[in-house]
């Protein structure tokens, strides 16, 4: 459906997400932001919470009603995980379309949420409308859905670099090994002493080893779109730097697979996909896809063992650059309409 002009609401403008979708949808040519929404911000203008936006941008945040959503084409939710239960249900109900930036709505079952996120999902019923928003593989369910379930940062920049070869059938699934680092602006706006500058500074840790609440959304489209059970590892680790994502894949290759079949089946899959960008022989650099929308995937192949390479800007391709390429699809413009000058600090 073609539109002059997109009518766009976000709840939950003030965080480090909100903030890069802002600028993003700002720098669209056919995009306006009518509503923003907030809890803590209620009652601010927006250029008093960023005070980045002073002179670019203003409009008063108020508290989330139903009733303000009528005339939103499509409403942004940038919350943490729980709270846009509440949330998405009235937008739907207004006939407005919503692309969740969050966790909420990514899982099939209820009760594998509550197991890795630690709260009940209220909003169950809703997530057989949910359509995964990974658009290189999900772009024909993306373009008519209501409720667009935006993927993880971690899962993102995983599922672009191992899905082509899972569904090709090119590796061993049985035993795939995942390592990932992300910048501190992955945990929100969190107060805590662990992301405090002294405690990541000139260090590297791991966390949620084992408990991650991304490892059942990594599982579970692993499965639907590689069309396999894949047994893997997930380590994440903390990097000191404000924001950027770095996986390493180990697999194990499939008798007779080597890297040319590996490369003809990345070429395939990503020919005609504007913000996958295949770097092998290089090794792809987190610094290449800073306030970009890109995904930068290399490889190497040892014998019969397979390391991928991938790098994302996790608060760009890894949530809200990925958001506004969704949104691009749900109303038939080009997936780069709005997301090139994210080369622009």
């Amino acid at each position: 459906m073609k539109r002059s002009l997109i009518r766009v609401g976000v709840v939950g403008a003030s965080g480090y997400s909100g903030l890069e979708l802002l600028k993003l949808l700002l720098g669209h040519p056919k995009v306006q932001i009518v509503g923003l929404f907030g809890n803590s911000s209620a009652g601010k203008k927006i250029d008093e919470v960023h005070p980045s936006l002073r002179n670019v941008f203003s409009l008063d945040v108020q508290e989330f009603a139903a009733a303000a959503l009528r005339g939103i084409d499509v409403l942004f939710v940038a919350l943490p995980s729980g709270q846009a239960m509440p949330v998405v249900p009235e937008a739907l109900a207004v006939g407005t379309r919503v692309i969740d930036l969050g966790g909420d709505f990514r899982l099939s079952d209820s009760a594998i949420y509550q197991q890795y996120y630690g709260h009940e999902h209220t909003a169950a019923e809703y997530l057989p409308q949910a359509v995964y928003g990974l658009t290189e593989w999900n772009c024909t369910a993306i373009k008519n859905a209501r409720l667009v379930a935006n993927p993880g940062c971690y899962p993102t920049s995983i599922l672009l670099a191992l899905l082509p070869l899972v569904k090709a059938e090119l590796l061993n699934v049985s035993s795939v090994a995942i390592t990932s680092y992300s910048g501190t602006s992955g945990a929100g706006k969190l107060v805590a002493e662990k992301m405090m500058f002294f405690e990541v500074n000139e260090s590297v840790r791991a966390y949620k080893v084992g408990s991650h609440q991304h490892i059942p959304e990594i599982g579970q489209y692993l499965k639907t779109f590689g069309g396999v059970d894949v047994s893997f590892s997930f380590v994440p680790h903390l990097l000191p730097v404000s924001r950027g994502i770095y996986t390493t894949i180990h697999a194990p290759l499939k008798n007779g697979v080597g890297e040319r079949e590996v490369a003809t089946t990345f070429q395939s899959s990503y020919a005609s996909s504007r913000f996958v960008r295949m770097v092998a022989p290089d090794v792809p650099e987190m610094k290449n896809v800073e306030h970009t929308n890109f995904c930068d995937i290399g490889f190497s192949v040892e014998g019969n063992r397979l390391v991928l390479l991938s790098t994302i800007d996790n608060l760009g391709k890894g949530a809200a650059g990925q958001a506004v390429q969704n949104m691009n699809v749900m109303f038939d413009l080009p997936q780069s309409e709005g997301l090139m000058p994210c080369y622009q600090r």
